[in-house]
């Protein structure tokens, strides 16, 4: 019985640490947030993304091709190639991802051009894509308007010759982590049960 309520109360936790309960963001924290943007255009871009914010999580899809040769960028090793940057850029987001319940849904590289293109320029090759969660908009804004964030984004800049990223709401997800893990408690709080 001890195992059980041991088992249901942690993933209880993890349920509440995983799930947006913020709600949208106020007025106060996107000011807040655009007052730490440098560029005009990047805080009209910051500004039209937190306006629209529902308060729930969302997957950021990229698509990404790297540039193979990025010439010489500060800070990192002379040399370094396209994946060698993004591997750089990715030391410091992924940590600060899994911080704040958000993580890679999926990666994987391209295994062909694109199947259809439509009134697009220059999109007919990528060579890897991905999506990656978001607790919620306000965890995103944490992360991009960091100072060590903006430390190390100009070497994503420099490892992709282009990239698409857009993001995108639904309302169930077969692969969420609280479904998963809910299953997996289930089946240990049932086998706990039969002995």
């Amino acid at each position: 019985m001890k195992s059980t309520i041991t088992l249901l109360l942690l993933y209880g936790a993890f349920w509440f640490w995983y799930t947006p309960s913020g709600g949208p963001l106020s007025d106060e924290e996107i000011e807040a947030y655009l007052s730490r943007i440098d560029s005009a255009e990047g805080r009209a871009q910051i500004e039209a993304f937190a306006r629209e914010d529902t308060g729930r999580s969302f997957y950021m899809l990229n698509a990404l091709d790297l540039n193979e040769l990025p010439g010489v960028v500060e800070g990192a090793p002379e040399g370094s190639d396209g994946q060698q940057l993004m591997d750089l850029y990715m030391e410091h987001m992924l940590p600060a991802l899994l911080a704040r319940a958000s993580h890679p849904v999926f990666f994987g590289v391209a295994v062909g051009k694109s199947v259809e293109v439509v009134n697009v320029y220059n999109a007919e090759t990528w060579d890897q894509g991905a999506l990656v969660r978001y607790r919620s908009r306000r965890d995103l804004l944490d992360i991009v308007t960091n100072p060590d964030f903006r430390g190390r984004h100009h070497f994503k800049v420099a490892a992709l010759e282009k990239t698409i990223a857009y993001p995108i709401e639904t309302p169930f997800f077969p692969g969420d982590l609280r479904l998963l893990l809910g299953l997996v408690t289930a089946l240990l709080v049932s086998l706990s049960l039969r002995r």
